[in-house]
């Protein structure tokens, strides 16, 4: 699996990219938990939409130089309703986050999904459906039809979806990479039935199985394996897909959680630094309430620290941090249901309590 590892003998140098909406505030809270693990420098820069505003570009190119700098890239979020436009020739925030990933070559995307104990309740399928789910998608990030070519014309608009052998062979390495070191099983999905690029990619995925006959390969139709993530979601263990499954299918099964505010993710490639972000939006309607969940930022942080800086043991206790924080009955207002035991907190005391459970 793609990881890249901070230079050991220097304090981890890391590039915050806040975003907008509740951005600021959840990478805010995200420093004060790594600061009361270790020392860490931090650099901070705009992207997205207050870069749009600043600068008049979502991602400039001093950021991405600074971004390759860095040993790590922490992201908040981008978006909102204030740079939303029809107009094709409009930067829009999201334009940062898909030159990010393009300008550092990061081409995998993992996104684990295991709903902690004291959130079974809270997800909306029910404690006997979701029960053992322990599932991670490898969404391949830079290729497809969001880095296909655009045009609108005469009334009509066209997304061209392109994928080479050799992009569909490297991320899938990660998905088998990632699926030996778990419960050997990995589920491709693609939409072979009807596209080219899924014949390509069910193709290349079956020919890369062959150098990893420890693991069990099957293929799912998006459709059906869209289905079977909530009817049973606890047969999948690794699943592999391209950009545009991966960005749907992740935000489906992140509802096994309980809520959006609970899934991390990591964007890696070879070499240079990862980028780490939670996989919510920016909540602009929330945005400086002190209300936001925090807990998938810090679910990002321990990703980056395990990913992107060899850091398994502070990894380690970020995760456990969290589950204690749960565990004693705190909840964001995106977890809370009422029920007994249940007190609703913010973000300050959130965080506050996942710094005590270190």
């Amino acid at each position: 699996m793609p990881v890249a590892v901070a230079d050991p003998a220097q304090r981890p140098r890391i590039l915050v990219l806040p975003g907008d909406g509740i951005g600021p505030e959840i990478i805010a809270a995200a420093r004060e938990l790594l600061d009361a693990l270790a020392s860490f420098d931090y650099e901070e820069r705009p992207i997205g939409g207050t870069s749009i505003d600043e600068l008049g570009t979502p991602l400039a190119d001093d950021v991405l130089a600074e971004c390759r700098r860095s040993d790590a890239v922490l992201l908040g979020a981008v978006g909102g309703p204030k740079w939303d436009s029809t107009d094709p020739d409009a930067p829009r925030p999201e334009g940062g986050l898909l030159g990010l990933r393009k300008g550092l070559g990061l081409y995998a995307n993992l996104r684990p999904v295991k709903p902690l104990p004291a959130l079974i309740d809270s997800s909306p399928l029910r404690r006997e459906r979701i029960s053992g789910t322990d599932l991670l998608v490898v969404r391949e990030l830079t290729g497809g039809i969001y880095f296909g070519h655009k045009e609108r014309r005469d009334g009509t608009a066209r997304d061209e979806c392109v994928y080479s052998t050799a992009e569909i062979d490297r991320i899938a390495r990660v998905g088998f990479e990632a699926a030996r070191s778990r419960s050997g099983r990995l589920t491709s999905v693609d939409k072979a039935n009807v596209l080219e690029t899924s014949r390509l990619w069910r193709e290349v995925v079956s020919e890369v199985a062959a150098d990893y006959g420890d693991v069990e390969l099957d293929h799912l139709l998006v459709d059906n394996a869209a289905m079977q993530l909530v009817s049973e979601p606890a047969r999948f263990d690794v699943i592999l897909t391209d950009n545009l499954f991966g960005d749907i299918l992740s935000d489906e099964a992140a509802m096994l959680t309980g809520s959006l505010g609970m899934l991390p993710s990591a964007s890696l490639g070879e070499g240079g630094p990862g980028v780490f972000e939670p996989v919510h939006g920016s909540a602009p309607d929330i945005a400086g309430r002190g209300a936001a969940n925090p807990l998938a930022t810090f679910l990002s942080a321990a990703m980056m620290l395990r990913h992107g800086l060899d850091l398994e043991d502070d990894a380690a206790r970020i995760e456990a941090a969290v589950e204690a924080a749960l565990g004693s009955g705190l909840r964001t207002a995106d977890l809370h249901s009422g029920r007994e035991g249940e007190r609703l907190v913010g973000t300050a005391e959130m965080t506050a309590a996942v710094i005590e459970a270190l």
